[in-house]
């Protein structure tokens, strides 16, 4: 008697042994089953391919900022390939032809027009995503295409773009100041600060060691690195690996990335570490600019604490002073010694300190805003939350000073009344909605 399978019975239960006929029926009803199953599966994913698509979060990856080089980007052709090479082109004596990434932002505004301002050639290089209003820096944009910086719209993680700049200009220079920048972003779209920080630096880098000749480069790492470091003020040469936020992980991701690839290929590289800069064209994600914003308003205040009444204080840096450290880097900074990725001998690495070094509360920047805005601010004092701010930054720049000539020379009262004569004018008669 044919059995349907070998499978021992139950104990205890009787095994009822099959017939042909019924070994025969069950396996065609298995048979229809699993046809059925399958023209169903079929059909139950081809409806979620239709919800998808029809849905409003089937744009989601345009949508999301850390997927911004899935975006479709127009560039190419002749008309583009001229507009690369005229703002590119070195206009003085012995100047650099650079290429600036992150140029519609804050620092990449300022550091493009000054290069440009001095007659070397600059090349912008911007996604214009909406991590802050893009209109903002669509302004930014306008600004430098007057005085001849025409910026690429495209997205650093894409190679074709990158080998496509480097073949129309042989770049002497690369000023790195694309990021997803903020510390509190980090833990809503903890991706996008991957994608940029460490995917995009790294993609420049494979791009970089393989132009030939290679650029020397200079990016933008941060104080945040510093981390939970209780050593004031804080040194080149103190700890950094112990972050108090994603964003700060990405940036000393980064710093070790620039370590290998000059181990490696022989690029140049220097890594700044900005310290609370702000200015003019700043960012709307900075406390200055929103206090501003919501002062005039007539909007309540947040003033952090730390444990035990602690004071939360910031080593700010005006934006001028930044520049010139962006610049006094450049100069300085050595030639890469690698060819068509391999390297040829020891090739410059540094990181330097760009701050102010005079550590200023926040509730004194709030009430220097009060006076220059003429508006009586009401405080709400609150606990420092664990979103990766930390209670202090204070910067030593005797490093910066000796090999870099670096020397800040605005005060946070000075700044500040330069930035809120450009945000009032900025933003009046309506022109524009500063969120």
């Amino acid at each position: 008697m044919a059995h349907l399978d070998d499978i021992p019975s139950t104990p205890g239960k009787f095994k009822m042994e099959k017939s042909p006929f019924i070994h025969s029926r069950i396996r065609w009803h298995w048979q229809s089953s699993l046809a059925k199953l399958t023209f169903w599966s079929i059909i139950f994913f081809c409806l979620i391919l239709i919800f998808f698509f029809r849905s409003p979060s089937s744009n989601l990856l345009l949508q999301d900022p850390h997927r911004r080089s899935l975006r479709t980007y127009n560039w190419g052709g002749p008309a583009w390939e001229k507009r690369v090479r005229s703002s590119a082109r070195v206009r003085s004596r012995n100047g650099f032809s650079v290429l600036v990434t992150g140029a519609a932002g804050f620092v990449g505004t300022h550091v493009s027009s000054a290069l440009k301002k001095r007659g070397d050639g600059v090349l912008g290089l911007d996604n214009f995503n909406d991590y802050y209003d893009p209109s903002l820096k669509r302004a930014r944009q306008e600004l430098l295409e007057r005085s001849g910086v025409f910026i690429v719209e495209g997205d650093i993680n894409d190679s074709a773009l990158l080998m496509k700049l480097f073949e129309v200009v042989a770049f002497t220079h690369v000023m790195h100041l694309a990021a997803q920048a903020g510390v509190r972003y980090a833990m809503e779209n903890p991706g996008s600060y991957v994608h940029s920080n460490i995917a995009g630096f790294v993609n420049l880098l494979e791009v970089c060691k393989s132009a030939n000749p290679q650029p020397a480069i200079v990016w933008a790492s941060s104080s945040s690195v510093y981390g939970l470091n209780n050593k004031v003020p804080f040194s080149e040469k103190d700890r950094t690996d112990q972050p108090a936020s994603l964003y700060a992980a990405t940036k000393k991701a980064g710093e070790e990335i620039a370590h290998t690839y000059n181990h490696i290929y022989g690029l140049s590289l220097t890594g700044l570490r900005f310290f609370t800069v702000y200015g003019p064209w700043g960012r709307p994600d900075m406390a200055y600019f929103f206090f501003t914003r919501d002062i005039l308003k007539r909007k309540s205040i947040p003033i952090f604490e730390a444990a035990n009444h602690g004071t939360v204080a910031r080593d700010f840096t005006y934006i001028d002073d930044i520049v010139k450290g962006c610049l006094a880097a450049l100069d300085t900074a050595e030639k890469s010694t690698g060819t068509g990725g391999k390297k040829k001998g020891p090739a410059q690495l540094r990181v330097y300190n760009l701050g102010n070094t005079s550590p200023v509360p926040v509730s004194n920047l709030v009430s220097i805003l009060e006076r220059l805005l003429k508006v009586k601010v009401k405080r709400n004092i609150m606990k420092l939350p664990r979103n990766g701010d930390v209670q202090f930054t204070h910067a030593n720049i005797s490093l910066a000073q000796r090999e870099l000539g670096y020397k800040p020379t605005t005060d946070l009262q000075t700044g500040l009344k330069k930035f809120v004569m450009w945000y009032t004018g900025f933003y009046s008669g309506g022109k524009k909605a500063a969120g």
